[in-house]
């Protein structure tokens, strides 16, 4: 049942009574007071409301009660007109609670987004500053973000300016915010000097991320492109302190000074800093960026020019401001070569290559040619230059020649001969180039007296490798200054004069073979012969193996021409001495001169010794060589059976590979002879070194042989020497990988089974290993086959039969089979090792 209440008017519900009851007992107690407002959580606002009143006015000091009231008043007013007076009454609410509540900043933010959502600026404001001045410091960082929201919004950005000075001086590290803020709202003269004072604090690290360089291009980029609007900053000076900080990044910074000059309208002003930018920069990267612009520049100025022209009316072949843009446009582009030489000789004044580019561009004038080559030796420093510094003089004074003022190039060539070059060579070419001057003028005292001078010996002398001595103490030992005036002494001097260069050149111990030889052909030429050998001789004891081959091999050849064998024992022991450490590359050619002087001059025995000890000592590849000349010399004047223990040599020191060879000609030999029974032999000794899988002309030349001068018995024990040396080749096992590896290269996709096609390798290797291994096993002959008998009345066709029945994969004994079309059996291994024993050629020597 209701119970009214005649002073508040106040109805309660029977369910009421419980709450109101506890109340009673506990006033104080919020959560009774939480539990009754839940309780009328559906009831009308105005009964909610005045619990919650009834509430605060005994716990006025209950942040939770003022929390929920609060939220419940702007929740009972959401989407009224922000005109509606029940939103004062909420603010007066909000007004209440802050004298109690006004250090919670929950309850501010509250309050100030409430107070921004009814557009009340002022009062918003002004609640901000209260919340600002009321709550500690710590709690700042919540209340700034959502005042600097709403100031953003504001029309009038006035008002934002001046909060967002407040906040920076509590976060001076959001400076960037700031700036943002003062470009997006026109205010740029401030916003750059913001910028500058945040580039100008090196203790200052970007929210963004950005480096000190990026914000200082920013500051550039913002002053350049907007000049009437910024003007509480020395452009100029900014820019230039940045030049000296950010020596990486020129280009860039002086673009962004002409550009802020070109936007004030100094064009003038802009082109003197194009000019000064060109002039100073460093690195090609930022002298095509100044280029570029200031050529754009120029373009835009031309273009710019031609429409006024056009838009006036008036004639431009008449225009002379239009003429007078052309011509610093055409000759900006004409200069381009010469600025960018100017570039790379700031980045390295001591690069040759470059003075010697810039002469080639000032071609045609020549005073700015004689200043260049001037400015270039005086600049240059030998120690440091890039390329060979010696070239500038020279070709200084080529130009001086070219123009017929020899006294100035003299003067110019005595001046490079005082430089301390780094290298002697340089001192030396200098020299060189001087006295060919004086030859191309047909000087030639004066070319003489300029090389010896250049190859006197200095009062200090030193060695030509001494670094710390200077080059004009070393040239004197400069094998390219003597070498010249060696040929000027053969041509211009006296006999006398030549031979003491060419002697103090060796007494300097700087003297090459080939000076040698020079010197011995010229004294040659003057008819002095035993001087020459003696130069040759002196030559010998400067130089070693294989330097001293030329001087041997000249020297040895000019002894044979002048001599002959009329001093044979002093030519023997020239020939022993050169061959006394003479290595096995270099042996060859002089073993065979020396066996041509013993058979044209000496003792036939002399040159065969000289030809076996030949075979000795020259390298492995080349032994066949000397054996074959030497039994070609020993059947030439022993005859051919002198050859037999040649060849037999031959077989015992030679490679599988040339041995082969050997014993086929041997057999060759012996059955032209006559000797067949000798050849057999031969055959047979060689087959031990011959795979019939690898070898298959040497088997069918053993058959042709046998098809001429054999019977049915030497073919048949051709035949078992055959299967017996395939069947040792195949039972070991380097040789049957071998042989399997040559025929899986060798084997094509159509040789292959159906079935091994796109097998892997190791597979295909046992399938052939078992397949050679069945073909031995095949040629093995059976023991009922071991002998058959053959009558000696066999008829020729019988004896081929029978040939056929004993190996059916043989030679067939026919007209045919000596045609040449025997089955050839594929290329195999050698044997690694062999020897030829006395058994098998001891019959064979002549009694």
């Amino acid at each position: 049942m209701p119970v009214f209440n005649g002073k508040q008017d106040v109805v309660f519900e029977e369910d009421d009574l419980p709450y109101e009851e506890e109340i009673i007992r506990n006033p104080y107690s919020v959560k009774c007071w939480m539990r009754y407002i839940e309780h009328k959580q559906n009831a009308p606002k105005s009964v909610l409301n005045m619990i919650y009143e009834r509430s605060l006015k005994e716990l006025p000091g209950s942040y939770k009660l003022w929390y929920n009231y609060l939220r419940e008043r702007r929740k009972q007013i959401k989407g009224k007109c922000v005109t509606d007076p029940a939103y004062e009454e909420v603010n007066n609410c909000h007004e209440r609670a802050l004298v109690f509540m006004h250090k919670m900043p929950r309850i501010w933010l509250d309050y100030c987004q409430f107070i921004v959502s009814q557009c009340k600026i002022t009062r918003s404001r002004r609640t901000f500053d209260r919340a600002l001045r009321a709550l500690p410091v710590t709690q700042h960082p919540r209340v700034w973000p959502l005042y600097l929201k709403f100031a953003r919004k504001l029309p009038l950005p006035e008002t934002a300016i001046r909060v967002y000075r407040r906040y920076l001086k509590l976060s001076p590290e959001n400076a960037e915010e700031y700036i943002d803020y003062l470009r997006s709202v026109g205010r740029l003269d401030e916003a750059a000097v913001r910028l500058a004072a945040v580039v100008n604090d090196e203790g200052f690290v970007s929210k963004e991320g950005k480096s000190n360089y990026q914000l200082w291009h920013e500051l550039c980029d913002l002053i350049s492109k907007n000049p009437d609007k910024v003007t509480s900053l020395n452009v100029g000076a900014i820019i230039r302190g940045g030049l000296t900080r950010f020596t990486d990044q020129l280009g860039k910074l002086w673009c962004s000074m002409a550009d802020y000059y070109i936007r004030s309208g100094h064009f003038e002003k802009a082109r003197d800093v194009y000019e000064e930018a060109i002039q100073t920069v460093v690195t090609v990267r930022d002298f095509t960026q100044v280029f570029d612009s200031y050529a754009q520049f120029e373009e835009s100025m031309i273009a710019a020019k031609m429409e006024t022209t056009s838009e006036m009316g008036k004639d431009e072949d008449d225009d002379i401001d239009l003429e007078l843009r052309l011509a610093r446009f055409e000759e900006l582009i004409t200069r381009r070569p010469l600025l960018l030489n100017s570039v790379l000789l700031r980045q390295n004044p001591h690069n040759v290559h470059e003075w010697h580019k810039r002469v080639k561009l000032y071609e045609g004038n020549p005073r700015q040619i004689i200043n260049t080559y001037t400015e270039a030796v005086q600049t240059i420093d030998a120690v440091k230059a890039t390329g060979k510094p010696h070239s500038l003089w020279v070709s200084f004074a080529r130009f001086y020649e070219d123009n017929e003022q020899l006294d100035d190039a003299r003067t110019i060539f005595e001046k490079a001969t005082k430089v301390n070059y780094k290298q002697v060579d340089d001192l030396a070419a200098v020299w060189c180039e001087y006295g060919e001057m004086e030859l191309r003028h047909e000087n030639y005292d004066q070319a003489l007296r300029i090389l010896r001078k250049a190859t006197a010996i200095p009062s200090r002398k030193a060695e030509y490798f001494d670094s710390s001595e200077p080059v004009q103490n070393r040239v004197y030992k400069s094998l390219k200054v003597w070498s010249m005036l060696a040929d000027l002494e053969e041509s211009l001097g006296t006999f006398q004069s030549t031979k003491s260069v060419y002697d103090r050149i060796i007494d300097l111990r700087i003297a090459t073979p080939q000076i040698i030889i020079n010197y011995a052909m010229f004294l040659e030429e003057h008819n002095y012969f035993e001087e020459s050998f003696k130069a040759y001789e002196r030559g010998i004891a400067l130089f070693r193996w294989p330097n001293v081959y030329d001087i041997w091999n000249t020297y040895l050849t000019k002894f044979i021409d002048r001599y002959g064998g009329k001093k044979l024992e002093r030519a023997r022991d020239l020939f022993e001495q050169a061959l006394d450490g003479c290595p096995p590359k270099f042996a060859k050619t002089i073993y065979l001169l020396y066996a041509k002087l013993e058979e044209e001059y000496g003792l036939a025995r002399h040159a065969m010794a000289v030809y076996e000890r030949s075979t000795q000592a020259v390298e492995p590849q080349e032994r066949h060589l000397m054996f074959n000349i030497y039994i070609k010399r020993a059947a030439e004047i022993y005859g051919v059976t002198h050859t037999r223990a040649i060849y037999q040599k031959a077989i015992e020191v030679l490679p599988d590979e040339h041995a082969r060879d050997m014993c086929l000609r041997f057999a060759d030999m012996e059955s032209k002879l006559g000797e067949i029974d000798r050849a057999r032999a031969i055959y047979c000794f060689c087959s031990q070194m011959c795979d019939p899988r690898m070898t298959a002309h040497f088997w069918q030349t053993w058959k042709d042989f046998e098809v001429r001068h054999g019977n049915e018995d030497t073919i048949r024990e051709m035949l078992r020497i055959k299967r017996s040396v395939q069947a040792t080749y195949n039972t070991q096992v380097n040789f049957m990988s071998a042989q399997m590896l040559k025929a899986t290269t060798s084997a094509t996709v159509s040789d292959l089974a159906p079935g091994q096609i796109g097998m892997d390798d190791m597979k295909m290797l046992e399938q052939k290993a078992q397949q050679l291994a069945a073909e031995a096993e095949q040629d093995k002959p059976k023991p009922k086959d071991k002998i058959l008998f053959v009558r000696s009345d066999t008829s020729r066709s019988e004896l081929a039969e029978l040939a056929k029945q004993a190996n059916p994969d043989e030679i067939d004994i026919d007209d045919d089979e000596e045609e040449g079309d025997g089955d050839e059996e594929p290329d195999e291994v050698q044997l690694e090792q062999k020897s030829v024993p006395t058994a098998v050629f001891g019959g064979l020597k002549d009694d």
